[in-house]
């Protein structure tokens, strides 16, 4: 009898255990509840979700703020379960089905894999796809050259997919997801007469911009007055980003913005990070930094009146001394740690800009 019943709780052992092993891995991962207050990965992740089902309209940032809460709130109010702004699991399950239903519907292709050297009408699509979302800006030829493939690196890299520049399952997957925003964002404009919202484009800093736009992280500014780009690096700062034109060309395209000498004027900017348009603000004057000394280390002059301290010229051959201010909405000066109207008043000009020209 004994051995009978060792027999059963063996045998319903094993039943469970392969239960488990059939479903997926994401299922039985464990997930946090989110609520409002929090902050992370998980919060991107589901405020990019958020987006992409269409209940969220601004830039994700990793906060869980009230926007997020009241997108959380009208998913579950849409979908029978209880309104609380809470993403617990069954929330979080929710939404992973909704997605998988997304992208079922529209019909994305898991049989054909694109890579250079490949042409044909997918390549036209995927090209399309990648132009809408901000990763390649020439128009669609229908073949897979060099620069497509950086654009679906670029793609890739900002949603921590393998960087081989290859567009396989898990990448036309997550086009499919975030297009699945972006054409109804498409249909809503269309009847609004094309204009997008200017909060498209303002992300506040503390816990947002200052995530995207990371210490190290290579961005291209867009001069909305005149339509000039250059590119630059995001080398220190916390309270806003200080930043260095990336070569001696850049620096120059920058200086000629302003006419040809350095100026601490507030210039309206579109900042670009990984395919991501944020609207800020650049003052452009040089300064805190010496070209021809070591960065970090102690020098007696620095540039742009400040004296002596440590070398905020992290960038070397670009033809500038030290640091120039770029703000974002709600970011503060470091001298005197308060939030600058005339910074402000400018980012919020390059976000209608933005909007007004669906930049």
């Amino acid at each position: 009898m004994q051995k009978k019943k060792r027999v059963l709780i063996t045998a319903l052992v094993c039943c469970f255990v392969s239960m488990f092993s059939l479903c997926p891995a994401n299922t039985l991962a464990a997930s946090r509840v989110l609520k409002e207050g929090m902050s992370g990965n998980d919060v991107t992740s589901l405020q990019n979700n958020l987006r992409t089902l269409g209940y969220l309209k601004v830039n994700s940032t990793g906060y869980y703020g009230s926007l997020t809460k009241s997108a959380v709130q009208k998913l579950q109010a849409n979908n029978g379960l209880e309104s609380d702004g809470i993403a617990g699991s069954k929330t979080l399950a929710l939404i992973e089905k909704l997605l998988s239903e997304k992208t079922a519907s529209r019909g994305t292709s898991s049989t054909e894999v694109l890579k250079e050297g490949m042409s044909g009408s997918r390549v036209t699509q995927l090209q399309n796809d990648l132009k809408k979302l901000g990763y390649l800006n020439v128009n669609p030829t229908g073949y897979y050259g060099s620069l497509t493939k950086e654009a679906v690196k670029k793609f890739q890299k900002a949603y921590g997919l393998t960087q081989d520049g290859i567009a396989g399952n898990a990448t036309l997957t997550k086009i499919s997801q975030l297009l699945g925003t972006t054409a109804s964002a498409a249909n809503v404009n269309a009847s609004r007469g094309g204009s997008r919202s200017s909060s498209d484009y303002l992300v506040s800093w503390f816990g947002g911009a200052e995530n995207i736009f990371k210490i190290g992280d290579i961005a291209e500014v867009y001069d909305i007055r005149t339509g000039r780009t250059f590119k630059i690096k995001r080398t220190y700062g916390y309270n806003h980003a200080d930043c260095e034109p990336l070569t001696a060309e850049d620096t120059k395209i920058m200086k000629s913005i302003y006419g040809g000498e350095w100026s601490w004027e507030r210039r309206p900017i579109i900042i670009t990070v990984n395919g991501r348009k944020m609207a800020a603000s650049m003052a452009g004057m040089p300064h805190a930094g010496v070209e021809g000394a070591p960065a970090n280390t102690y020098v007696s002059s620095r540039s742009g009146g400040y004296g002596a301290g440590d070398n905020l010229d992290a960038v070397k051959g670009n033809n500038m001394s030290g640091v120039f201010d770029v703000h974002f909405l709600n970011s503060r000066t470091h001298g005197s740690n308060k939030v600058d109207s005339n910074h402000q008043n400018a980012i919020k000009e390059a976000a209608q800009w933005a909007a007004k020209n669906n930049f």
